[in-house]
């Protein structure tokens, strides 16, 4: 294919991703009760799953070790959480927008990647064709993963935290609608293509960029750099820290055992 057919098989791919996306924006759009009431304000509630889930791990490490926990409702937290505020006139349109927009990324996220893939295949190899199967799959299903752990881990954890924090009662937290539905956002994009990680260094391995040896040896480094995040980002306790600091380092210990399996292979 010539240049310019390559670009318009690419702008074909991109009109069909874009259509996708749309279609679920427009979806979630039009769904606002459910969007909002059911999912955004969701892990401000103390109803909310991992809430109820704390508060039962909390009951139950009582009466196991009630000697390391004297307080039975240690864990429960996401009780009487601030009302958020609007300050800027057009805040809950754009808001509705910008929530739309996500959710139509998140839900469109594995066509899209499809339709990636669709326009890459043909100028690879066969042998390269034959190492990339299942590829659309394990990105798509490691990026729900991550925006589930994001979700219902990371994300109530972190507004549980900011949203009660104060530094004296003579301070009155006002959050803003804004500052929430960032949080919220930032916190469950991020986790969906941090858990991405196996499949980048699927591909570093590959290349050889990236080898087994190399990530034993900056394994301390992210262990130390997962529990920094787990620290600023959960309540000041040991239990929440390591629910959100384990998952981290199984996944970067995971694509160690990638990069060994993808050196053993290039070695025969």
């Amino acid at each position: 294919m010539s240049f310019l057919a390559h670009l318009e098989a690419l702008r074909w791919h991109l009109v069909r991703a874009t259509i996708a996306f749309l279609l679920f924006v427009i979806l979630a759009f039009v769904n606002k009760s459910f969007l909002f009431d059911s999912i955004v304000f969701a892990p401000k509630n103390g109803d909310f799953w991992t809430y109820q889930q704390l508060c039962k791990l909390s009951a139950w490490l009582n009466n196991i070790v009630p000697s390391l926990v004297n307080d039975p409702d240690i864990l429960c937290i996401g009780q009487d959480m601030p009302q958020l505020q609007n300050i800027n006139m057009a805040g809950q349109f754009t808001t509705h927008i910008m929530a739309a927009m996500v959710t139509g990324l998140v839900l469109a996220f594995p066509y899209l990647i499809w339709e990636l893939w669709r326009f890459i295949k043909p100028g690879l190899s066969k042998k390269e064709v034959n190492h990339s199967q299942g590829l659309v799959f394990f990105v798509s299903i490691l990026f729900a993963i991550g925006v589930l752990f994001g979700y219902y881990i990371i994300s109530p954890l972190s507004i549980n935290f900011f949203l009660t924090y104060q530094i004296s009662d003579a301070v009155t937290s006002l959050p803003t609608l804004q500052t929430y539905i960032s949080t919220l956002i930032t916190v469950v994009l991020a986790s969906g293509f941090i858990f991405e990680l196996p499949v980048l260094i699927y591909f570093l391995a590959k290349t050889g960029i990236v080898t087994a040896e190399l990530l034993k040896t900056y394994r301390k480094h992210f262990f130390v750099a997962a529990l920094i995040l787990a620290a600023i980002i959960t309540p000041p306790d040991v239990f929440s820290q390591f629910l959100v600091c384990i998952p981290l380092v199984i996944l970067y210990e995971f694509s160690i055992v990638i990069a060994k399996r993808i050196e053993k292979n290039n070695a025969i």
